[in-house]
């Protein structure tokens, strides 16, 4: 597989934007060779539906400005529709815990949450902010929208939440505790 084939791998199972020295790292390349094959990789998506975005210091998979007409009507009806399951369960973590990484998220449901965490933001319940302890991930919050929906003024508000937020962090600490072993 070819290095650009590589990245954009990475970038579509990211679902955000990916530091390019952490790309460098994963395929144990040089960053000069990311950056080439990032501006191959834009190039050979000139004429598709995608495109790449890339900064000094990220990259990420972005739709092109042709597409935002039927996009957006995607989105109204996606803001339109119920919550699945999948995604209440990640709106739960992500108001009980009230500000949790993606690989969080993941951890507790076993599963990749990037697909659900991208509507929860379109439809305005959720928002990220970058990490102030490590600036290459974000943390994802509840909206004050959320709340004022959900009518509670705090989060300690919900239903069980001590003991909700308790069982929450123990899964997040097993699972640190397993990455350091």
């Amino acid at each position: 597989m070819e290095l650009d084939a590589k990245i954009e791998s990475i970038l579509f199972f990211k679902g955000e934007p990916v530091a390019i020295k952490k790309i460098a790292e994963i395929l144990e390349v040089s960053i000069d060779e990311v950056v080439a094959s990032l501006q191959a990789l834009q190039v050979k998506k000139e004429g598709t539906g995608l495109c790449v975005v890339i900064t000094n210091t990220e990259a990420t998979l972005g739709t092109h400005k042709e597409a935002s007409i039927f996009l957006d009507k995607m989105r109204k009806d996606e803001i339109t529709k119920e919550l699945s399951k999948a995604a209440l369960e990640t709106l739960s973590i992500i108001l009980y815990k009230n500000g949790v990484t993606r690989g969080e998220v993941d951890y507790i449901r076993g599963v990749n949450s990037s697909f659900i965490i991208r509507n929860l933001l379109v439809r305005g319940l959720v928002e990220k902010k970058v990490d102030a302890s490590d600036s290459r991930r974000f943390i994802y919050l509840p909206t004050i929208e959320l709340l004022e929906y959900m009518g509670v003024t705090a989060i300690t508000e919900l239903p069980k939440y001590t003991e909700v937020l308790a069982e929450l962090n123990k899964t997040i600490t097993s699972e640190q505790t397993e990455n350091n072993e």
